[in-house]
């Protein structure tokens, strides 16, 4: 495990990637690990140990929790009068698929992901994929509240419009649905699992097309699971040109 400080960066090996990371994000990464692991996609995991393979898919499912939270509490803070239904309709055009990869991309994460040259340019999610990771392995190596100082000053401040995403109809679902009913597939949303309990407790929701798993969202509301596996649903489609 590799620790860094300001004054032995230029002295490492990972001096390319720890600039990079200083100079999108303006911290120094501790354990470089994560953060290499972070921008390593399955398309290029590497086997280390009983057939074992390492990529940054871990890294995502505790990033896109983490990002979630942090947007949840940004959310409930700054719209202290509106309803369950719209923070959870303004969370979803955040921290949406398509979002993720144009932020991604604006920040240069593409450009520091580690992938086969086909996977790159046929799979668009891996750039939103590799975002969440970061914020995994950001939480992982500085904890919660640095974490969330970081995205709040140096992403969502920086790079997203609230007023006028506010203003912006998106609605996935119902994007979802107007394509399901045009091209006659069926689709079905079902709940199917509970984590966790209390003010904590997050619903997983499982997307069906044509009686196949396409997509799966995670939230603190069945709606909320929902409109993040439509999202989900969405940006695959457009990856198979299918929408």
């Amino acid at each position: 495990m590799k620790l860094f400080s300001p004054l032995t960066v230029f002295f490492t090996s990972d001096k390319k990637l720890v600039g990079s990371i200083h100079n999108i994000f303006g911290f120094y990464p501790r354990n470089i690990y994560l953060y290499q692991l972070a921008f390593r996609h399955k398309s290029a995991s590497r086997e280390i140990i009983n057939g074992l393979k390492l990529s940054n898919e871990r890294l995502e499912y505790l990033g896109d929790a983490v990002l979630s939270s942090i947007i949840a509490d940004y959310l409930f803070k700054k719209f202290p009068y509106k309803e369950e239904g719209f923070l959870t309709e303004m969370r979803s055009k955040i921290v949406s698929r398509s979002q993720l990869n144009r932020l991604s991309k604006k920040l240069g994460i593409d450009s520091l992901i580690e992938s086969e040259a086909a996977c790159n340019n046929h799979s668009k999610s891996l750039f939103g994929n590799a975002f969440e990771a970061f914020v995994g392995a950001l939480y992982l190596d500085r904890g919660y509240r640095f974490t969330r100082r970081i995205l709040l000053k140096r992403v969502i401040n920086v790079h997203f419009d609230i007023d006028k995403l506010e203003n912006q109809d998106i609605n996935f679902k119902s994007q979802l649905i107007e394509w399901s009913q045009k091209e006659k597939v069926p689709i079905e949303f079902n709940m199917v699992e509970e984590v966790g309990n209390g003010y904590g407790k997050q619903y997983i929701v499982e997307l069906l097309i044509s009686s196949e798993m396409y997509a799966t969202g995670r939230d603190y509301s069945i709606k909320g699971a929902e409109q993040a596996a439509a999202g989900r649903a969405i940006s695959k489609l457009e990856e198979e040109n299918k929408i």
